[in-house]
């Protein structure tokens, strides 16, 4: 079967294995360059990305993407860097092989959703757009981006239209050039809003930090680069920013289904246990653990760690038995809690909200084109959990009927 998203649950539970749920991801500015008494490095100064997810693109409320490049800016202001006298490079050498994942759909590729995988990912790798009309018909509507970064560079030409008529909107990024174009209408008294992808990840990190260097008075002479090339022994750390742990990080890949943070965590966990951050060895270092958990993966088909490959096979079967083992795991409180709850939060947050199921199911959702899948634990009314996994493949209704199918099993699981 076609896990869809479901498939999170295999990679999110080995790297918890793995890595454990306190793990932090460290990000750091480093220099071979000497720093002279005038406050100038002479040479590069490196941003290197260990495969920290949370860079940034998940604020708090009211803070800013920008945030931890700013930490970091200030750390180097307050060690008397003033002037860089060459490039700032961002640097993703802990992962190798394709930024993407095999038999993702072309369309997905413009999209956050899709977005190409770095060791060094700032706010998922993406740029968040908003659209709202002008003040009558005909006004060109406004057009807000975050972060402004001149990485990339937008033509908008959506015009308002009267309210009550149908929202008309196109959305073209062109691939190489991180040019995004906008047209047709939107209504008087509608908005609109979605994250673009943004390619190269790493050129993009190094580019906004740039920025942010120059705004908090650090000259950068060279600009913005990126590198893969291994980094000199001698190179030392000038500032570091660590991740939340990792069972925060699992909150937002289970909860809010995130396919760029799963993706990472992937090659994180082949690079920590293979000792290579590729797609190959995060799967090797994943059926290992599959093995030592007793969870019956033969015949499976691992493509991608986010299950948005339309290639991916797993068997219900299988993901209960993983369900289960997590269940006993030392770990099993932090990953049970990085699930949606049926009816409060994550993908599950509007569905069976204020009935007796609500609270009751602890799931990670599955959708793509003709998949839907819900697994995970079900409470009982006498307290006894139950893990499930429910996959539905190859249907031709609408998926919001597939999922409401699914929920009535959920019923049924907990009794109500």
């Amino acid at each position: 079967f076609r896990p869809a998203s479901t498939l999170k649950l295999v990679t999110t539970a080995a790297v918890l294995d793995a890595l454990g749920p306190d793990a932090r991801l460290r990000t750091t500015v480093e220099t071979t360059g000497r720093l002279d008494g005038q406050g100038r490095i002479l040479g590069d100064v490196f941003l290197v990305g260990r495969g920290d997810p949370s860079l940034s693109g998940r604020p708090a409320a009211g803070g800013s993407v920008m945030a931890p490049l700013q930490e970091l800016a200030e750390a180097l202001k307050a060690a008397g860097v003033r002037r860089i006298e060459g490039r700032v490079v961002g640097h993703e050498g802990a992962f190798t092989g394709d930024r993407r994942g095999s038999d993702w759909g072309w369309e997905d590729l413009t999209w956050s959703y899709g977005a190409e995988v770095s060791a060094l990912s700032f706010n998922d790798n993406s740029v968040e757009l908003k659209l709202a009309p002008g003040e009558r018909p005909g006004d060109p509507a406004l057009l807000e981006a975050d972060p402004r970064s001149s990485y990339y560079s937008l033509v908008s030409t959506v015009a308002t239209s009267p309210a009550g008529t149908k929202k008309e909107l196109t959305l073209v990024r062109d691939g190489g050039a991180n040019q995004i174009r906008l047209a047709g209408t939107l209504p008087v008294g509608e908005t609109w809003e979605g994250r673009v992808a943004l390619e190269d990840p790493a050129r993009y990190a190094a580019a906004v930090f740039c920025e942010v260097l120059e705004a908090g008075g650090i000259r950068v002479t060279r600009g913005a680069a990126k590198s893969s090339d291994p980094r000199p022994v001698e190179s030392r750390v000038l500032a570091a920013h660590d991740s939340p742990p990792l069972f925060e990080l699992l909150k937002v890949v289970n909860k809010e289904s995130q396919n760029l943070h799963t993706e990472m965590l992937l090659r994180l966990l082949g690079q920590r246990v293979k000792g290579e951050g590729s797609v190959t060895a995060g799967h090797e270092a994943a059926r290992a653990f599959l093995a030592r958990m007793g969870v019956p993966a033969e015949g499976w088909g691992l493509e991608d760690g986010s299950g948005l490959s339309r290639s991916d096979l797993v068997s219900p079967r299988g993901l209960v038995a993983l369900l289960v083992a997590m269940d006993r795991h030392p770990y099993a409180e932090a990953f049970r809690e990085s699930l949606a709850v049926m009816g409060v939060d994550g993908t599950l947050k509007d569905r069976l909200k204020g009935t007796p199921v609500e609270g009751r199911i602890l799931a990670k959702t599955g959708t793509l084109k003709r998949a839907n899948a819900l697994a995970g634990y079900a409470t009982t009314p006498a307290g006894e959990r139950l893990a499930f996994s429910i996959v539905v493949n190859n249907h031709t209704v609408p998926g919001r009927e597939a999922a409401a199918a699914i929920d009535e099993i959920g019923r049924a699981l907990v009794g109500r």
